[in-house]
């Protein structure tokens, strides 16, 4: 999962902004609209701060399901799409490093146990049926949160959380382009677990608040890397010519 960042590592409040029960397939919120915090880049939500919380928790899980993937991915499709996996949530991942400190956003170390239960059966799949289980799940997942990612995108009022959801858009339209790409993807199953998920205990949706002072994971960019994190000097740019 990438290498530890130690050096300057911050110690983020659990307070708050820690973030609830929300994660997995499904967003398990009473009141997102609900202002959480007023910074110098706009209100914070709870749907904000559950966005930033959810972006972090999917690289936890996916970028390391592509490195499975190029190890045990039987065609080229699929080594492809490993290979974006992995390009994109690092720089995802380095946005949200960015910004959670800069909103006082707690963000998880370790995935949701929903999502490490993809993992643990993407590791035990051999042969062709991972090819098949790592389009589908992986389709299924993408497809679940980008209409998150597009409600965000067109209701905050932050410019650090909006900037974010352009990335976020960008990059979750790539992996759901490169899973169809694949060829391997079951549509009819994959659409009705999309839009029909799981009953799941919100444990099984929660990673775990990491223990205070713990430094963060950090998703390592490809040596060849194409995505790029967002340049966040316009975002807050933007927010102090709107505040003068």
């Amino acid at each position: 999962m990438g290498t530890l960042f130690v050096g300057g590592a911050m110690t983020l409040t659990l307070g708050a902004l820690a973030y609830p029960s929300m994660l997995g397939l499904d967003t398990v919120s009473t009141s997102t609209d609900r202002i959480i915090a007023n910074t110098q880049w706009g209100p914070l939500t709870e749907g904000d701060r559950n966005f930033v919380v959810a972006v972090r928790a999917a690289g936890l899980w996916e970028y390391p399901v592509g490195q499975i993937g190029l190890q045990k991915g039987q065609s080229k499709a699929v080594l492809i799409a490993s290979q974006h996996l992995i390009d994109g949530h690092a720089a995802l991942d380095e946005t949200v490093r960015k910004i959670a400190p800069m909103l006082n956003v707690t963000i998880p170390n370790v995935a949701s146990p929903q999502q490490e239960g993809f993992v643990t059966t993407l590791k035990a799949d051999q042969g062709k049926q991972f090819d098949v289980d790592f389009a589908n799940i992986l389709r299924q997942t993408h497809g679940s949160i980008f209409n998150t990612v597009a409600k965000i995108r067109s209701t905050t009022k932050n410019t650090l959380v909006r900037a974010l959801a352009d990335q976020a858009n960008d990059t979750v339209l790539d992996h759901i382009t490169v899973m169809e790409n694949t060829g391997l993807v079951d549509f009819d199953t994959t659409l009705f677990n999309q839009t029909t998920p799981p009953k799941l205990p919100k444990s099984d949706m929660t990673p775990p608040v990491p223990p205070a002072g713990q430094p963060l994971v950090v998703l390592t960019p490809p040596p060849n890397a194409t995505s790029t994190p967002v340049d966040l000097s316009a975002a807050v740019g933007g927010q102090q010519q709107q505040s003068q």
